[in-house]
């Protein structure tokens, strides 16, 4: 890419041994000229209208403007790449749904760092080469829509983070304040209780047929009336599940009536 215009870089973090170990992993690189560096949110948007950076380097929490109202501070305007960095992991489904390129989640290594930079390049290319207009729209579609329903789960496991769509969840079972999220005879422990899972699922693809547990629907095989009301309820792997009383108009409502 050394052909190419340099990609400007911004480097948004309240630390500044944050943004210097950036700095030194984007080091030796000649495609990178780094732009500036902001230590809050209202700074970072400043830089953002001043130096039209290509890719931002986004801290999620910052005094005065955190890393999302940055970002929907710009909505109406000419959107950089965002890859997100921070130490918490809990609002990483919330930077894909903005179509963040990556998630780094503090610490990490030379090696992590390469593969989202190298992922980063090659998006910003593409846009060089005509593909822009169209990140763009659907970068806005993103930050408008709001309250979308989860198209994915982040699942932390061994000090990795990585994806599941919701399309492959078979089932949820509760516990505690965790849940169990199952697929394809996988099971993945979740920090979530099942209640607001529910409500990020979306209702024509999920339901919720007892306290301690939601289906997908199109992976519901079979329904047996079982005692005083209840069902149960057989998953095409063979998981055999109660619908309660209290949940059965749920059901009721999203499958055609019960009999």
């Amino acid at each position: 890419m050394t052909d190419s215009p340099s990609i400007r870089v911004l480097l948004v973090d309240d630390e500044p041994l944050a943004r210097e170990m950036l700095r030194e992993m984007l080091k030796g690189d000649p495609d990178v000229r780094i732009v500036g560096e902001s230590c809050n949110g209202r700074e970072a948007l400043e830089a953002i209208r001043a130096e039209t950076p290509d890719l931002i380097f986004l801290d999620v929490q910052m005094p005065e403007v955190g890393g999302f109202e940055v970002l929907a501070s710009l909505a109406k305007e000419k959107m950089p790449y965002v890859i997100f960095v921070t130490a918490y992991d809990q609002y990483a489904v919330r930077a894909f749904e903005v179509q963040a390129l990556d998630y780094l989640l503090k610490p990490f290594d030379q090696a992590r760092f390469d593969v989202s930079w190298q992922r980063a390049k090659a998006k910003l290319l593409h846009d060089r080469n005509g593909g822009t207009d169209e990140r763009i729209l659907a970068l806005l579609q993103e930050l408008k829509a709001g309250n979308r329903y989860l198209e994915r789960l982040v699942i932390k496991a061994s000090g990795r983070i990585y994806f599941l769509d919701t399309g492959e969840i078979d089932w949820i079972e509760a516990e505690g304040n965790y849940v169990s999220v199952h697929s394809a005879k996988k099971s993945h422990l979740l920090r979530e209780t099942i209640s607001s899972l529910e409500s990020q699922l979306d209702p024509k693809k999920f339901v919720r047929i007892h306290r301690s547990s939601i289906v997908r629907l199109d992976f519901i095989h079979e329904l047996q009336p079982w005692f005083h009301g209840e069902y149960r309820v057989i998953l095409n792997d063979g998981t055999q599940l109660t619908l309660s009383r209290n949940h059965r108009d749920k059901l009721q409502e999203a499958l055609g009536k019960l009999p």
